[in-house]
């Protein structure tokens, strides 16, 4: 009996085989192209891209990367370019990590990577697409345009992401300005002037700042908080003297600097 005992380890293997569990067959790896054949593939891939054919687009990048030889360029510029697909049907967050990809694993001098992350902050930036939305994603695309600025200073990249964040601070100012027109609404009075103050003290060059700077004023007159009225009619005569409505809300400092 004892010779004639299946060995467990091929009792075991048996089982598995009669229960379809025994070793399945592998696909088979990708082919390898010729030179030329990746090359048309890659420029197929583009011309979808420049079609506007986003999916298909990315589909055909994927191809092309699995055929590129390793440290070939096109792998970071096709990893890129299904990044940008991703954000143009949409797909903000997918395509973050797409551009961050890039960016984080480019090599010292690789021309791909500051704008790989400006478009990571334009990704982000293009979830807040209203100012009286929660701007969390507006918060973070400016940390992360401020991250161009202090990896690739003086690089195009940095000069857009400068603009940006100029962009930007337009829409946190309006969300703030709006908010204090609410408080204003509600004769919440001092929460208005705290708003307006701090509007006027982090945004100072955006296109609503002598919009607010007239609404303290005009709070301050309302509250009879004179000090604070003349200081705030000083600092827009020196520094917003041109802005439309001054003359009006500041006629006793019209000849002050």
């Amino acid at each position: 009996m004892i010779g004639r005992t299946i060995p467990g380890v091929l009792l075991v293997a048996l089982v598995l085989t009669a229960c379809g569990g025994g070793p399945r067959p592998q696909p088979p790896a990708p082919q390898s192209l010729s030179p030329a054949a990746v090359d048309s593939l890659w420029d197929a891939a583009i011309g979808l891209f420049r079609q506007g054919e986003w999916t298909k687009a990315a589909a055909a990048f994927d191809r092309a990367s699995v055929q590129l030889r390793v440290g070939d360029p096109r792998q970071q510029q096709a990893r890129f370019f299904v990044a940008e697909t991703q954000l143009a049907r949409g797909e903000n967050l997918q395509a973050v990590r797409g551009f961050r990809r890039v960016a984080d694993e480019a090599v010292a001098g690789d021309s791909l990577a500051p704008d790989a992350l400006l478009r990571a902050g334009d990704a982000y930036a293009g979830l807040w697409r209203r100012p009286e939305l929660d701007p969390t994603y507006g918060h973070t695309a400016l940390l992360v345009y401020r991250e161009v600025l202090d990896r690739y200073p003086g690089t195009s990249a940095a000069r857009r992401a400068g603009l940006r964040i100029q962009e930007l601070n337009e829409k946190f100012a309006w969300k703030e300005y709006r908010t204090a027109k609410f408080y204003q609404r509600y004769k919440a009075y001092d929460s208005a002037i705290l708003t307006l103050r701090n509007l006027v003290a982090e945004y100072p060059r955006t296109r609503v700042a002598p919009e607010a700077l007239l609404m303290l004023i005009g709070t301050y007159d309302r509250l009879g908080y004179v000090e604070d009225r003349q200081e705030t009619c000083t600092y827009m005569r020196r520094f917003h003297a041109g802005a439309e409505g001054i003359a009006a809300a500041c006629p006793d400092s019209a000849g002050a600097p």
